[in-house]
């Protein structure tokens, strides 16, 4: 059961927070949820949204001015936040890059995270299910994506699941978390040490096999050339290199000048939500 948390007017819609309890987590779990003007009289497509390192589910709503094209559009903008919290782990709050805000959409294996940082199951299983069963949105009409952290979370997530979401595209994602020190951190501490087990959660190495589906949009990527976190970090070239030899339809667009912050986002943020609706708004 949802519980409202708060309530805001925003272009003839309403942007919200909720709380609810987390099977796969064993905690309470808050996400925002912006509704458009068409929710109130029939069920809308929904977009989700999985945001950064260090983020909560307000990051989004309140930086990326999103709320403006969706309410064009008519779909419903979800946003979960990026970790558990209050999990009470020794040590998951000594890094910005690991533990509480950066739960880089995993199912932990690794004691002791395993009891609590399962938010690959959180986002694709309880997340999805409370929306779908407490707000107005479409169960066949929905989309993924993401930044950075949560960048990698949307690819993963939809290469994974391409019978939930139909839709998917990133902001300078994680592309190859295997050959990053962020992601070797994260996998390794939820994870372990067997890089075969990482695989699953990395979009470069899953994007390789014959996906269930050839997303009808195509995956569509926007990186800026001024990102500080590009040459170490992100490695859009080697998703890109392996989406098109497995025969996938990608779009990675390169911007001078853009950093890797939500003045990047919120630029072009209006084109990637064009992007879904085009598949999902039909």
């Amino acid at each position: 059961m949802l519980e409202l948390i708060e309530e805001h007017r925003c272009f003839d819609g309403v942007q919200r927070i909720y709380r609810h309890e987390s099977e796969a987590i064993g905690l309470p779990m808050r996400f925002s949820v912006f509704l458009p003007a068409q929710a109130a009289s029939a069920k809308v497509p929904a977009l989700f949204y999985l945001a950064g390192l260090t983020c909560t589910e307000e990051t989004f709503p309140t930086k990326a001015g999103a709320q403006r094209y969706a309410a064009e559009h008519g779909i419903a903008l979800i946003a979960p936040d990026t970790s558990p919290r209050g999990a009470d782990i020794p040590g998951e709050k000594d890094a910005w890059d690991f533990g509480a805000g950066a739960g880089f959409y995993v199912d932990a294996t690794r004691e002791p995270w395993s009891r609590r940082y399962r938010m690959y199951s959180y986002v694709t299983q309880d997340l999805r299910r409370a929306v779908l069963a407490e707000l107005p949105v479409h169960e066949d009409r929905l989309g993924i994506f993401g930044h950075s952290m949560g960048g990698h979370g949307a690819l993963v997530l939809a290469l994974r699941n391409p019978d939930i979401y139909r839709s998917v595209s990133a902001f300078a994602p994680i592309a190859a978390p295997s050959q990053c020190p962020w992601g070797v951190k994260a996998f390794t501490g939820y994870l372990g040490d067997d890089r075969e087990a990482w695989k699953q959660y990395d979009a470069s190495e899953l994007v390789k096999g014959d996906a269930a589906s050839r997303f009808e949009g195509g995956i569509l990527i926007d990186q800026g050339l001024a990102d500080q976190f590009l040459a170490e970090q992100l490695h859009p070239d080697v998703f890109e290199r392996n989406a098109r030899e497995a025969g996938h339809s990608v779009t990675v667009r390169r911007h001078e000048g853009y950093d890797h912050g939500y003045f990047f986002i919120s630029t072009f943020v209006g084109e990637h939500i064009a992007h879904h609706a085009r598949v999902l708004c039909r």
